[in-house]
């Protein structure tokens, strides 16, 4: 075991169990340890840190260790809240207030705060993590009161590190804002006036009812400009901001596969590997698939997800302005061809099934992919099953005659034509359906196709009416294949379905990579608002799809950058792996920031990371730090380790920690 050198220097003023603030224990400490190449400083300087009580137990001191180098218990998914609170305790603007007389601040009558509990649950487990001491802490104080103003992070369900530092930074705030009574301020005209002024007059009157240490060292400012695209009217605001949540725009263009089915029965099923916009909409997925696939003017196209033999949703209807990046690579697609006209009538869906075992009980299981049709006319069971035949004709096996006239080589293709006519001609299918020129034999049925309604699979008898409602938008029937009817179609076309993406394994693909610069610039590119997030026009009294653009005008001490590696949306998340190169030294705003400033640096330093690894349902958190000396502490939960500065880059990264570099 390495050797733990401590020279500690203690001045104590009183030690008892009195009530927190009152009697305090100064540490002026030089620690030597494994993870330093000397002594550990705080500010360029031997640290003096304030401890209360608090971090003791019995009045008495237990030990020492390296200050700052605690972990934190995971008391169940909470990986999330540790590794965020790792890198804000090592946040240097934030230790030295926390350590110091902080309570005094706390605005406990604020009804936008948290009664000052929160700042308290903090404050007091910074100061458990900077105290002497190896024992990792249980934070549950602080999540008990992290619960009671936040029950969406009740529970030992895992969460995002980065909703939770929004959420304590905001709450952080509120709880420690300086301001008692906060004045209402009428909004001035700007038009017209300099940017300049307009924008400080903004920050101005921010700091009028937000002051705080969070304002002090976390918060800058934007400038929002929107143009209305029919009378160019402009609106420029100047709003503050907590941190960047920056776009990965390696990952602009997506290729995709979808299998692309016909409803009439005329194709058998296509396979399209189309490119599209990432960022882009459900509905330019579809615009390019049908160009593609030659849509007609009298067609439209049907996009569902299929799983496990089955349609799990229809995206089209759930969610037709969903992004793209919501769709995950694992997924299967399939877009149903099917005539505009038919809207109205109701979509009948077939599943298929076959016995998988016969014995007392026979076991069935589904197989392929459903098809789909519109079918205007049902009466009866037999309409039902004429539907099904005419969608499943291109599947249709080519009889021994035709497969003996083809590889014969005779160069008669005339007589190929008539022949693979013949073999899906409507009398081959009756035929091979079990019927007589188109007329139904029911004694041909048990060696046929049987049918059911779901969802309480009721049989369909071909001649017995079937009753649908004008208000039943999806029709599903289950068919059952007898193993005579397996022969007669090719099912290996029905059962194979690809994935959306599919990595080719023997290729050593290299890995998605983008600058952290390149994210900045996706972030800061004009673009229009969505339809869902129109904007008022003043001057057109009506909401446009306006073109918006961001610029960065005012850059906190501390600044934080998030990475959106995940998509959300009613039915989909999805998490981007890309590999994000950040600077770690001198990451420099100077070609980003609008509002030059000559009295301060715009260049910052990388001192923690926020890492997420893993998926979106079983992925864990950790948090790298920056220990001082060049060298890096690796925080695990309550594993706490050193790391070299050249494995702190990885795909890992989520949320960055930049504090600004002083000017030279």
């Amino acid at each position: 075991m390495l050797a733990l050198q401590i020279l500690l220097e203690l001045q104590v003023y009183g030690f008892s169990d009195a009530p927190r603030g009152r009697n305090e224990m100064a540490i002026q400490s030089k620690v030597e340890d494994p993870f330093c190449s000397g002594p550990f400083k705080m500010n360029g300087s031997t640290e003096r840190v304030n401890l209360t009580n608090s971090s003791r137990s019995g009045g008495s001191y237990q030990g020492a260790g390296s200050l700052g180098l605690t972990g934190l218990q995971n008391l169940g998914n909470t990986c999330f809240m540790n590794s965020s609170i790792q890198c804000l305790v090592h946040t240097t603007k934030l230790v030295d207030y926390f350590l110091g007389d902080y309570q005094k601040e706390i605005n406990y009558d604020n009804p936008l705060g948290m009664k000052g509990e929160l700042a308290l649950a903090f404050g007091d487990l910074l100061r458990r993590l900077w105290a002497p001491g190896v024992r990792p802490v249980a934070p549950r104080l602080f999540k008990t009161k992290l619960a009671d103003f936040a029950p969406q992070f009740s529970g030992y369900n895992q969460h995002d590190s980065q909703e939770f530092l929004a959420f304590l930074l905001d709450g952080l705030h509120e709880d420690l804002n300086r301001v008692k009574c906060k004045p209402y301020i009428e909004a001035k005209d700007v038009e017209g006036r300099p940017d300049e002024e307009v924008a400080e007059e903004y920050w101005k009157n921010h700091l009028a009812r937000n002051d705080s240490i969070v304002v002090d060292a976390c918060q800058g400012q934007y400038r929002s400009t929107l143009v209305c695209p029919l009378c160019k009217k402009v609106s420029v605001t100047f709003d503050p901001f907590m941190y960047l949540s920056l776009p990965l725009p390696s990952t602009t263009m997506r290729t995709m596969t979808l299998t692309v089915v016909s409803t009439d029965g005329s194709t058998l099923p296509a396979v399209y590997n189309i490119v599209v916009p990432n960022s882009g909409r459900l509905t330019d997925l579809i615009d390019v698939l049908s160009t593609q696939c030659s849509l007609r003017d009298d067609e439209t196209l049907l996009v569902a997800e299929v799983v496990i033999n089955a349609i799990k949703s229809i995206l089209s209807w759930l969610e037709p302005s969903g992004a793209i990046a919501l769709i995950r690579d694992e997924d299967k697609l399939v877009a149903y061809r099917l005539p505009k006209d038919s809207e109205k009538s109701p979509l009948v869906v077939f599943k298929h099934q076959q016995v998988e075992n016969y014995g007392i009980i026979p076991k069935w299981k589904t197989f392929g992919i459903p098809l789909v049709a519109r079918l205007s006319d049902i009466s009866d069971g037999s309409d039902i099953r004429k539907g099904f035949l005419k969608i499943l004709s291109p599947f249709l096996m080519p009889n021994e005659d035709t497969l003996y006239t083809y590889d014969e080589g005779t160069g008669n293709s005339g007589k190929e034509d008539s022949e693979m006519e013949d073999a899906t001609s409507p009398t081959v299918l009756d035929a091979a359906a079990g019927s007589d020129s188109g007329r139904l034999d029911e004694t041909h049925l048990d060696t046929d196709f049987q049918f059911y309604r779901g969802p309480e699979f009721s049989e369909i008898k071909m001649n017995e009416p079937v009753m649908v409602s004008g208000s039943i938008k999806e029709l599903e029937v289950l068919v059952s294949w007898s193993d005579k009817m397996i022969e007669k179609y090719d099912t290996c076309l029905l059962s194979s379905l690809p994935e959306v993406f599919k990595p080719q394994r023997s290729i050593n693909r290299t890995q998605d990579s983008v600058s952290l610069y390149k994210c900045l610039e996706a972030f800061l590119k004009e673009e229009p608002l969505g339809p869902e997030d129109m904007w008022y026009c003043p001057s057109c009294k009506n909401p446009r799809q306006a073109i918006k653009k961001l610029d960065l005008w005012r850059l906190p001490e501390i600044l934080v950058i998030h990475l959106k590696r995940f998509s959300y949306g009613r039915y989909f998340k999805n998490k981007l792996e890309t590999f994000v190169d950040f600077p770690v030294d001198d990451l420099d705003f100077s070609t980003f920031i609008a509002h030059k400033s000559s009295q301060l640096s715009n260049r910052y330093i990388l001192y923690a990371i926020s890492n997420h690894y893993g998926g979106l349902g079983g992925g864990h958190y950790t948090a790298s730090v920056h220990h001082g000396n060049g060298m890096w502490v690796e925080f695990d939960d309550d594993k706490v380790f050193p790391i070299t500065k050249d494995r702190i880059k990885t795909s890992a990264a989520y949320v960055l920690f930049y504090r600004r570099a002083p000017n030279v």
